[in-house]
């Protein structure tokens, strides 16, 4: 189990950037500037969070596959990804449980 976890601590920490990026930078920018040269500049942002999140969840899945979660749980860990810090607080909470 102990790669699993290390992968999922990975994503999660991956995941919780990329969501304070899209989060703070992406959405404020899109949204609260009129600039196009600023939002050419973090088009990126979006595409990849997307593609990092869809790895997050399959890393959370295969980890709570092996510790033998509940579905509640797992459900827990998987919607941890989609706010800005949730991901560490769950790798953090992984990480004390399973260390």
């Amino acid at each position: 189990m102990s790669g699993a976890m290390k992968r999922f601590r990975v994503m999660a920490i991956i995941a919780g950037v990329m969501s304070l990026l899209l989060w703070f930078v992406d959405l404020p920018v899109v949204y609260l500037l009129n600039n196009d040269d600023w939002k050419s500049m973090v088009a990126w942002i979006p595409f990849v969070h997307g593609w990092i999140y869809a790895a997050y969840v399959l890393t959370a899945l295969q980890f709570a596959t092996k510790a033998r979660w509940s579905l509640k749980k797992t459900v827990w860990l998987i919607l941890a990804g989609t706010l800005p810090i949730a991901s560490f607080a769950a790798e953090r909470r992984v990480v004390r449980q399973y260390s």
